[in-house]
């Protein structure tokens, strides 16, 4: 027994230690860190969100998607205080994450190394490496520990480049240089902790698509983010088609709720509490009437209701 449970640990060790000396996650490890997820994935292993999701993501309130994911259970989604290059847009998309830590030099040359088994360019810095991986929906996330002068991720060459091929933008705890040139790419958008004109030194990228920490929350590689000019919520793949009905479905709420009380039909504590039969009735009678269209589709509306008590 004791032989068997000693090749089991061998093998888990094993298992650990090849992950660790890859510097983008395998497949197989993305595909168990987002296990709960049911749908289509990308060929890195990456939940593949519909983009209907995302683009309907777009409307949800920061206060909505956190509320939704706290009362869930997950309570470090969370990430405000961004400098914005764009403050009044919106930016949803598909994570993919990367890890910078303070530069030690034995270990980059073994980052370095391994960079050439995968086939990554050995031109200019590491901090190209996670671009050259992005696919359109793409957001790239990365944790560089919130440093700002010498820690500037990407200027605006890097930025075209990442435009270019997610359509998207960035996440950094942590800081880009070139602002300007940044501010000229036109679609792209970074929610950053501050902006510098130094050049990165002194740092090195450490893994790709690995688990890392941005501020308060925690984030995996194809989770979906909402960025918003009140802060950036990163959310479980498997959890962001319920988290949208469900804040599309609160807000519908709120509306006959708010309209409701304009009209003097019910007094405040009938609509901020648990709901009569009768105004229960009156809602749904306001949602078969409502005068423009509906954020779900009627199908998506009467499972909601089938499955929830509102």
């Amino acid at each position: 027994m004791n032989k068997k449970i000693l090749l089991i640990s061998t093998i888990i060790l094993s298992c650990y230690i090849i992950y660790g000396q890859n510097i983008c996650s395998s497949a197989e490890y993305i595909k168990t860190m987002t296990s709960e997820w049911k749908g289509d994935r990308f060929p890195d292993g990456r939940p593949k969100v519909p983009d209907a999701i995302l683009e309907r993501l777009k409307k949800i309130s920061i206060e909505e998607a956190w509320g939704v994911l706290r009362n869930k259970g997950f309570q470090n989604q969370f990430e405000g205080d961004w400098t914005i290059i764009h403050p009044d847009d919106v930016m949803t998309g598909r994570v993919v994450t990367a890890q910078y830590m303070p530069l030690r030099p034995d270990f980059e040359k073994q980052i370095r190394e391994q960079g050439k088994l995968e086939n990554r360019s050995q031109q200019g810095g590491t901090n190209s490496w996670p671009i050259d991986i992005l696919v359109n929906g793409d957001v790239y996330v990365a944790d560089s520990y919130g440093k700002v002068a010498d820690g500037t991720l990407i200027g605006d060459n890097l930025g075209n480049s990442i435009f270019a091929k997610s359509q998207r933008g960035v996440i950094f705890y942590g800081s880009v240089r070139d602002q300007e040139g940044l501010n000229e790419i036109k679609g792209f958008n970074g929610w950053i902790k501050g902006e510098d004109p130094s050049y990165i030194q002194q740092m090195m990228l450490t893994s790709i698509n690995a688990p890392i920490r941005v501020g308060r929350a925690t984030v995996l590689p194809g989770d979906v983010v909402l960025a918003k000019k009140y802060g950036v919520v990163f959310i479980p793949a498997y959890l962001v088609e319920d988290l949208v009905i469900t804040s599309e479905f609160t807000e519908l709420r709120d509306e006959f709720g708010h309209q409701r009380l304009r009209e003097k039909k019910y007094l405040a504590g009938q609509i901020d509490s648990e709901w009569s039969e009768e105004i229960k009735k009156d809602f749904l009678d306001w949602i078969n009437h409502y005068p423009g269209k509906l954020p779900m589709s009627k199908e998506e509306l009467d499972k909601y209701l089938k499955e929830r008590n509102f």
